[in-house]
């Protein structure tokens, strides 16, 4: 593959986690000279001084950001100050110390918990600023949001090239299944083959299954976030999705069937909703660099479950 990538220097916060691992992995087929992908306890990216070493040790050419503090909904309402703080400062020295060390381009993975609660359906990236986020995730949708603030200040001040892409909720195979700290899908999957193996005849799912919500397969974001870093120039925001929404409820109706779980849900109504609707509008992302989604869902949900009932069985996860 001739890659503009190709023969670099790439470093990759949060190489180790969901999305980096494949951003890693598709970064490989394109010949890169070398990939760094830091564990967090070496370099802490929110203390300003570990990110200048991180990039003084490294000397990358192309920075992607990924690395976040994150989680569902409960971890969300948990963790407010922390969120807002670990992710906005995470972000200020990166920025800083990239246009310091003089990197080539920097790209960052923002959120679709940026949009405002109320934003108008297909979510629009000239919407973003249009109103106040969902008010459970709000922190770290500011948070990451202002990242768009930095790319165009930094762009215009320093002529530093970054990019900020907005992936829509992920899933795949590597998610994070920890009940406390997990994101929908894999939480289901997880309650949903507990259930079957256990002999439960109900689960429980937080809200009242109205919700809807788009998701994107973890290798269509790391192949979007890859032809963004190699084709696109500028510090508008993009949105990177399928343009598919489903309802939670008829979303739990499907991983049950993907499980084998044959029993019937209890809504927990006192438990938060989260934002009412997300779908994104993607067509500047195919327009300005190529990309569209390319896993269908019920594909996707397949390979999920697949992987989460192999590692299961080898003791990968608790």
């Amino acid at each position: 593959m001739n890659s503009p990538l190709a023969g670099k220097r790439i470093l990759v916060t949060g190489g180790n986690g969901f999305l980096g691992s494949f951003v890693c992995e598709k970064l490989r087929e394109r010949k890169v000279a070398e990939i760094i992908a830091p564990h967090s306890k070496d370099y802490d990216l929110v203390d300003r001084n570990a990110t200048r070493k991180l990039l003084t040790d490294t000397r990358p050419d192309v920075v992607f950001h990924l690395a976040a503090q994150v989680g569902g909904i409960g971890a969300n309402q948990k963790n407010p100050a922390r969120f807002l703080f670990e992710n906005a400062m995470m972000a200020l020295h990166l920025f800083e110390e990239c246009r310091l060390a003089g990197i080539g381009k920097l790209v960052a993975a923002g959120t679709i918990c940026a949009y405002p609660k109320f934003a108008p359906i297909p979510f629009r990236e000239e919407d973003i600023w249009n109103g106040y986020p969902e008010e459970t995730n709000a922190p770290y949708g500011i948070a990451k949001k202002m990242m768009l603030v930095q790319s165009e200040a930094y762009r215009q001040q320093y002529g530093l090239n970054s990019i900020v892409l907005f992936p829509v909720n992920l899933y795949g195979p590597r998610d994070n299944f920890d009940l406390e700290s997990s994101h929908v899908i894999p939480a289901l999957i997880r309650k949903c083959v507990d259930a079957r193996e256990t002999g439960k005849s109900s689960i429980t799912i937080w809200g009242d299954g109205t919700p809807t919500r788009e998701f994107l397969y973890v290798e269509d974001a790391a192949r979007g976030l890859i032809m963004g870093a190699e084709s696109y120039d500028s510090s508008d925001a993009i949105n990177l999705g399928s343009g598919e929404e489903i309802a939670i409820a008829a979303l739990a109706t499907l991983i049950a069937k993907a499980t084998g779980f044959a029993g019937t849900f209890t809504w927990d109504t006192q438990r938060p909703n989260g934002q009412p609707r997300r779908r994104l509008e993607v067509s500047r992302a195919k327009e300005r660099f190529g990309f569209q989604a390319e896993i269908s869902f019920e594909e996707g949900i397949r390979r999920t479950v697949s992987y989460y009932e192999s590692a299961r069985r080898e003791g990968k996860l608790q």
